[in-house]
């Protein structure tokens, strides 16, 4: 067995027990949403928060649902697949998923046999976090126990994390005047494989209804459900015939509420022609991260450690934290043409650099029961700062049609564009004094690029009461991959940790399938 394969083998048999700290790049993966809900919706491109009349658009529009004149239940699940990637190439990974991603009813109020209200419920995946990541690049002098020996000699200025504990214990020596510094070893390439799988579940309960002909309002209050998991290795080939590796485990589990208030209205009386404005409140989130960070050597020839060829190391930590997301707005508008034709725009806009890292700060201790409770929180100063330079305000475009060639046939198709989450610039700062910073189990990340989804469609009404969607989604965004950080010391190349960037691809497809039924 090659070295590689014996390090990983024996970081793999690490047992998850703990984890990170709320983190500028950990964030945004509960922020963001999926294309996801109704195969109509899908197949749409999302563009349907005008239109409404689809039980997707009351996780977005609440006033979507107003629409309905009759009672609808329904049912969607597919398969999501990775182009671009083998399921073997990351252990545990899988490069095909079946996903269940909607369960919704809404059923109209009625007073001497009038709707006046309309009220639902509706289950999502807003986020499906299946993904395999792999990245391999040169690195020239840089290496990540590297970074962490010049964080050694800067104690006191700048924040230490569980592999830099990994390293120290392997890597601190003391010299002949008996003053303790930290060695390392320079990097020549780097391996990096990454399995994400897992899901955040939104629980939606919703009212909504017609003020006038022109006039509809709703109301959405939502229960997010977060399932976040990830394994990685990181493999470094270094100098004096020596390979390093670290890995990591994490999981991420809590809860969130929100809350969405939206409109539509017809700015002419009679015209097929909608306006739709809604805005969607902070999700609170509750959260508890835990992981584990492995981290090691082995060395072909020579002592490494009291005269071992090898030297392992593990550090695991538990937090919990808070993260308030930021708010989101929308405006669209949806015209229909006779009963063949429907058009939708939608616009969204979040500012991603406003989220608020939150560190739990206070705690009663019922000494009845033996049990803590959370009674408050504050915000996380600097790694909020770090947020703000890093994150961008985010604009999503929606456009969608529906033509129905014939009144039991729809087709449909879609584009969704979410511009870039990432400052071009911004990087995952591992020396922040914050616990997102400290109790970090990991050095990677990614500046993700825009997300282009391409959607098509067919609808088939089966009979007067039950319809058959289908839906086909694409997806691809481009990254820039970083190991860790780069550190700039002088114009001395040893005294300097640069990475350069690698570039990566996530390409995603899905197909679903929705099953309606009215009465």
């Amino acid at each position: 067995m090659n070295t590689k394969n014996l390090f990983f083998a024996l970081l793999a048999s690490m047992t998850a027990l703990t984890a990170t700290a709320q983190e500028t790049y950990q964030d945004t993966k509960l922020i963001g949403n999926d294309l996801n809900g109704t195969a109509r919706y899908v197949g749409m491109g999302g563009a349907m928060e005008a239109l409404g009349a689809d039980i997707s658009t009351m996780t977005s529009n609440p006033a979507g649902t107003g629409f309905f004149s009759r009672t609808q239940v329904s049912v969607t699940g597919g398969l999501v697949w990775q182009n671009g990637v083998e399921s073997h190439s990351v252990s545990g990974g899988h490069k095909t998923n079946a996903s269940f991603d909607q369960i919704g009813i809404v059923a109209p109020l009625k007073i001497n046999g009038k709707p006046c209200l309309n009220v639902g419920f509706n289950y999502h995946k807003s986020r499906n976090f299946d993904q395999i990541l792999t990245a391999s690049g040169a690195l020239s002098m840089a290496s990540q126990n590297k970074l962490s020996a010049i964080k050694y000699d800067k104690v006191g200025e700048w924040g230490w994390n569980a592999i830099d504990a990994n390293y120290k214990k392997i890597l601190e020596k003391t010299d002949d005047q008996g003053k303790k510094y930290m060695d390392y070893y320079n990097g020549q390439a780097f391996d990096f494989g990454q399995y994400q799988h897992g899901y955040i579940g939104v629980y939606d309960f919703n009212i909504s209804g017609a003020v006038s002909n022109s006039f509809y309002l709703g109301v959405t209050a939502g229960l997010h459900d977060v399932n976040y998991r990830s394994s990685s290795t990181y493999f470094e080939q270094l100098e004096q015939n020596t390979n390093g590796a670290s890995a990591e485990r994490l999981k991420i589990d809590g809860t969130g509420v929100d809350v969405k208030v939206g409109a539509i209205f017809l700015p002419i009386d009679g015209s097929p022609f909608r306006v739709g404005l809604y805005i969607n409140s902070p999700v609170f989130y509750d959260l508890k991260l835990r992981g584990d960070a492995g981290s090691g050597f082995v060395q072909y020839s020579g002592n490494l450690s009291d005269n071992n060829s090898s030297a392992y190391i593990r550090n695991y930590c538990n937090y919990e934290y808070k993260i308030y997301t930021p708010w989101k707005f929308g405006v669209s508008l949806g015209h229909t043409v006779g009963s063949y034709l429907a058009l939708g725009a939608t616009y969204e806009y979040s500012d991603y650099g406003s989220i608020d890292n939150r560190v739990i700060d206070g705690t009663y201790y019922d000494p009845w029961y033996g049990d803590a409770y959370d009674t408050s929180s504050s915000s996380d100063d600097v790694m909020n700062a770090h947020t703000e330079r890093t994150l961008k305000g985010v604009h999503t475009l929606k456009l969608g049609a529906e033509f129905k060639p014939l009144p039991t046939l729809a087709l449909r198709a879609g584009y969704n564009w979410i511009s870039a989450v990432f400052d071009e610039n911004g990087f995952r700062d591992g020396s922040l004094e914050s616990p997102g910073s400290g109790y970090a189990t990991s050095t990677d990340y990614t500046n993700w690029k825009a997300t282009n989804r391409f959607t098509l469609g067919l609808g088939f009404q089966a009979s007067k009461n039950i319809n058959l969607d289908l839906a086909y989604q694409y997806s691809h965004t481009n990254g820039d991959f970083y190991p860790f950080m780069s550190y700039y010391g002088d114009t001395n190349p040893e005294n300097n940790c640069i990475v350069r960037a690698t570039k990566v691809s996530h390409d995603r497809n899905q197909v679903m399938a929705t099953l309606s039924y009215r009465f």
